[in-house]
């Protein structure tokens, strides 16, 4: 993967030498209220610039997460299957590499892309969903694609009993 030049609070060690590696969704082509999400992953990236990398609390540093930033996928916002695919194969092939994916959304639907590359790898896969609604409408709006149906898309693939919600 190619050098990225803006990282999420410093995360710019290389490829090869990270566990984890970062990439960004920005997608929000079903949202409802309040378009912007697709932003989310830019803004972190600039607003990361003034935390700090050390936590007294974990007596951890960022620095030496071995963490890598790969910037954001370039993503179709006329086609949502379309973009749920790239970000399985990002998913996919972080994986491949033997490290732990990390995104950065974009709405709630960019979850489905990357549970779908987690869920092939690991089929015993459980979810555990933060958030004030459950997202498990089986369509919004027409659309069984939306980030107000994601958890029932998650349900779809995991079934029961294997997807825990808290808010």
């Amino acid at each position: 993967m190619e050098e990225n030049i803006e990282t999420f609070l410093g995360c710019d060690n290389e490829f090869d030498e990270s566990r984890i590696v970062i990439f960004g969704a920005p997608f929000d082509s079903t949202t409802s209220f309040r378009p912007g999400t697709r932003f989310a992953s830019r803004t972190m990236r600039a607003e990361s610039y003034g935390l700090e990398t050390y936590s007294p609390y974990q007596n951890l540093d960022m620095n030496d997460a071995a963490i890598f930033d790969s910037g954001d996928l370039e993503l179709c916002f006329g086609k949502t299957e379309l973009a749920l695919n790239d970000i399985e194969s990002r998913t996919s092939e972080i994986l491949d590499a033997g490290k732990i994916p990390l995104m950065i959304g974009g709405e709630h639907l960019v979850t489905l892309g990357a549970l779908r590359a987690v869920a092939k790898r690991y089929p015993e896969l459980h979810v555990i969903h933060f958030d004030a609604h459950a997202d498990l409408r089986d369509e919004y709006l027409g659309a069984q694609l939306s980030h107000a149906a994601v958890l029932h898309r998650v349900w779809d693939i995991l079934g029961d009993g294997r997807i825990f919600q808290f808010g």
